[in-house]
């Protein structure tokens, strides 16, 4: 008598597996994280991109639409020439140049002083670099307005007054400490071997922070360069108070004097206000890469 051995059919489990079939005809899960993340991404985006879209239409209607359309709607006619009539009215080609020499004279300046300073906070480590850095971050906590009243006085006594290079100095005495703050923490996140292999091969402090510290330190410098390039292009409290002259204003003092002049021109007004923007939207977009690197530099472990 021959023993049968029962052989398993195609497709079908042991009797003892069936529990730990998948259901059949199961769809994939959703990720409703996700989905959640891309819904708020269009809230967010439609928040920021409606009120400038509403700008934009503005700047390009006649008061008579302005008075008979809605918001968002259409122009009858596109008033282009208030484009024209915004930047000859505002001065915004000697405001603008002036904003645009201060803050590419003042970023470049503030950032070398403040990774020099950070640098020698973080990697060289004296003594009293916790004091100096405590004090550091005692600075960038000074409200300016405080200093408003003892500035005014000061730049008056030193012939500063109502000059770009007098209102350069403050400028980079109230943007340094919090460079120097930032870019600390990201000096001391860079590995001692690098600095130290640097070293046997013969190289200096000074040409270690140059070719090493520095490259290294790309991604940060582009995202303080955007911030503080924004900071001082919109800089308007210490602007007021040390600027009389209007051949001297900055485009935020140019941008209150045609709001106030021209308050009811809506096209001309929103023409000026988009046309003074459009530097600071051209840096972020050239240091866009490096920007979102900086952000990006703390979340991935090197």
């Amino acid at each position: 008598m021959t023993d049968r051995v029962a052989t398993p059919v195609a497709g079908t489990a042991p009797a003892g597996r069936l529990d730990k079939l998948p259901a059949p005809q199961r769809g994939r899960r959703r990720n409703y994280g996700g989905i959640a993340l891309w819904v708020a991404l269009v809230i967010t985006s439609l928040l920021w991109f409606l009120p400038f879209f509403i700008m934009f239409l503005t700047s390009v209607k006649s008061n008579a639409d302005i008075s008979a359309t809605a918001p968002w709607a259409l122009p009858t006619s596109w008033a282009w020439e208030n484009y024209a009539e915004a930047f000859e009215t505002g001065r915004l080609g000697t405001t603008g140049l002036n904003s645009l020499v201060i803050s590419l004279v003042k970023v470049p300046i503030g950032l070398m002083l403040a990774a020099a300073a950070a640098f020698a906070i973080a990697r060289l480590r004296f003594r009293a670099h916790r004091i100096v850095l405590g004090l550091i971050a005692i600075g960038s906590m000074v409200p300016i307005q405080i200093a408003l009243g003892p500035l005014f006085s000061t730049m008056l006594q030193l012939g500063a007054l109502d000059s770009l290079p007098g209102l350069v100095l403050p400028y980079l005495a109230f943007g340094i400490p919090y460079a120097v703050f930032v870019l600390y923490g990201f000096f001391r996140a860079i590995p001692d071997e690098i600095e130290e292999s640097a070293r046997m091969d013969g190289a200096s402090t000074f040409r270690i922070f140059i070719q090493v510290i520095l490259p290294l330190a790309k991604p940060a410098l582009a995202a303080l360069f955007i911030l503080d390039f924004v900071g001082t292009w919109n800089e308007y409290a210490m602007a007021t108070t040390l600027l009389r002259s209007q051949e001297n204003w900055t485009v935020p003092l140019a941008v209150q004097s045609f709001s106030t002049q021209h308050g009811t021109d809506y096209g001309p007004l929103n023409a000026f206000i988009i046309m003074s923007a459009v530097p600071v939207l051209i840096v972020y977009l050239m240091f866009q890469r490096y920007f979102v690197q900086g952000a990006l530099a703390g979340a991935v472990k090197g």
